[in-house]
């Protein structure tokens, strides 16, 4: 756990800080809603695993210069021991990317994953605010013995300190199973903007969006794809469902963006194809097959980055062979020593890389890389 802070009231305690986390959520609703592609940001390390800041730094350039409207560092892609008191790199991992976002006069929307027990989860969410970022990602993984009115009070604690973006993780990666009476109730929480839904499952997906509509906030939460084994399929499917004051007219509802350690590679590329998504979205064109047929290559370049045939074991690892390979990281070292490509991992990012050459963006990071790195 991080070393406790002074902690700030709760909003029925301080008005002056109602208005802060009402004019920030303005702010970043407003934001969401166009459509993001969000990275989450990988950790650069040397192989002694120290921090690399210098190619910390560059990743996030990468990101931002490929398109990116959005961070979320501190997530699961970064890996969540970055926390551990014998690493601690968490503060300065989140400085990095928010002095890297400076930089650029129109900067991404700053997301800080946050994660634990009541109290660190606070803590972390502080850090987060005094360190400049917009909102969090709030996971509630290892709290599956909690009562569902434990976590929803927990939620609602970590929304009064920032904007709040949950967090639907697969159960695979240490997530938890949330019925959809959690998220109908999570949906009430005045300081939701956002909900990254990535159970990588559809009855569980159907569940969030379904109790989104139903709390009748589908206007101020926008729904983003965490679904990598399904990512063009969820912004394509428009989801109908009957208006909660008008059951007779037909509500359309989409899941607008994406927050996805997919995107963390071949991220110029994501871009490019998530603007013909909301093209085709916005002129009510029908779905070109290009795109179809594009949405399942995506959906079998992540199953080689995330080592799916090995249970999700080599999903870091994967995603840390495909910025090595492009010069960005050095390695693909992790904190966790244990954690490599699982055999014939390397062959399948070989094989999506031979069979969908227009997937990735390796000449754009050629081009701009040596710049990144300095």
């Amino acid at each position: 756990m991080l070393t406790s802070t002074p902690l700030v009231p709760t909003t029925h305690e301080a008005p002056s800080y109602i208005m802060e986390i009402t004019n920030r959520c303005i702010a970043v609703r407003r934001q969401l809603r166009e459509g993001l592609v969000i990275p989450a940001h990988p950790l650069a390390l040397t192989a002694d695993r120290k921090l690399d800041e210098c190619r910390q730094r560059a990743l996030t350039r990468y990101y931002i210069e490929a398109g990116s409207g959005g961070l979320a560092v501190g997530v699961h892609t970064t890996q969540f021991a970055i926390r551990q008191p014998e690493i601690a790199m968490y503060p300065r991992v989140l400085q990095l990317a928010i002095d890297a976002s400076r930089e650029y006069k129109q900067r991404p929307l700053m997301i800080a994953g946050v994660l634990g027990k009541t109290d660190q989860a606070i803590v972390e969410a502080m850090l987060a605010h005094d360190t400049g970022y917009d909102a969090v990602l709030l996971s509630l993984g290892g709290l599956g013995h909690w009562t569902e009115d434990e976590l929803v009070a927990h939620c609602r604690r970590i929304g009064d300190i920032l904007p709040l973006v949950g967090f639907y993780l697969q159960p695979a990666v240490g997530g938890i199973a949330l019925p959809y009476r959690f998220w109908r109730r999570f949906a009430e929480i005045e300081s939701v903007v956002g909900i990254k839904i990535a159970p990588f499952n559809r009855y569980s997906t159907l569940d969030v969006v379904r109790a989104v509509v139903d709390s009748g906030r589908n206007g101020d939460i926008s729904l983003y794809t965490g679904n990598d084994d399904s990512i063009l399929h969820d912004l394509l499917t428009p989801f109908i469902y009957p208006k909660r004051e008008a059951p007779h007219v037909m509500l359309e509802v989409r899941i607008v963006g994406g927050l996805l350690g997919h995107w963390a590679v071949w991220t110029r590329k994501a871009r490019q194809i998530l603007d013909q998504v909301q093209a085709c979205i916005r002129t009510r064109a029908p779905v070109p097959q290009e795109l179809l047929q594009m949405a399942n290559q995506i959906t079998d370049s992540n199953a080689a980055f995330f080592d799916a045939a090995n249970a999700f074991r080599g999903a870091i690892t994967g995603l840390h062979e495909v910025l090595r390979r492009q010069g960005l990281l050095e390695g693909i070292w992790c904190i966790d020593p244990e954690e490599y490509l699982s055999p014939g991992q390397s062959e399948e990012i070989d094989r999506v890389y031979r069979q969908y050459p227009h997937l990735n963006d390796d000449e754009f990071v050629a081009e701009h890389r040596d710049r990144w790195l300095k």
